[in-house]
């Protein structure tokens, strides 16, 4: 449990890091939109509510390995979400679809989580109701302009090109939210 609360304190000193690393995400995001003449380059923002505290977790943990509880990364847990996304870092906001899939900490070393998940935006007016886009790889989560890989889409979005995220909130209970960045080209 002490190992728990070290990586929430950890986690909440690099959310206010990345708070102030505000401007070099956002040149980061600018400096990669690039397409051929023949695609078009699509910018999605969202928030992704996860949350493992209280009654009704849209995250829970599914197994752990034997040492989990005693590595200070969780090393081995793994996670299994239906995780709200939203217009604004505001969980009462627009939702405009939902992350599900798996999410675990792969690091014996650093925090850092693989995730195999599916972004459905089934909640939007539009070009993108029903489409998907999905996140399979390394999530280095205290890297300050973490990318994660996105390997596919459906619907609207079915080329596609990389994510950013950044914490915009997290909380000891090991709730968070997190913004997302994604370029999509097709």
């Amino acid at each position: 449990m002490a190992n728990t609360a070290l990586l929430l304190l950890m986690l909440m000193i690099t959310s206010s890091l990345m708070a102030l690393m505000k401007a070099e995400w956002a040149e980061s995001v600018e400096a990669r939109k690039e397409a051929t003449p023949s695609e078009t380059v699509t910018n999605l923002q969202f928030y992704f509510h996860d949350t493992v505290s209280g009654n009704n977790p849209s995250a829970v943990r599914v197994a752990q390995a034997v040492g989990t509880d005693k590595s200070p990364t969780i090393f081995g847990a793994l996670l299994m979400a239906d995780d709200p996304l939203t217009e604004t870092p505001d969980p009462n906001s627009k939702l405009v679809g939902r992350a599900q899939g798996v999410y675990g900490s792969s690091g014996q070393q650093e925090l850092a989580l693989f995730m195999a998940m599916s972004f459905s935006f089934t909640f939007t007016d539009g070009t993108y109701n029903g489409s998907s886009i999905s996140v399979f790889g390394k999530n280095p989560a205290l890297n300050p302009v973490p990318e994660l890989p996105v390997v596919g889409g459906t619907g609207s979005l079915i080329s596609n090109r990389y994510a950013i995220a950044s914490t915009h909130w997290f909380d000891v209970s090991g709730d968070d939210i997190v913004r997302y960045n994604v370029i999509v080209i097709h």
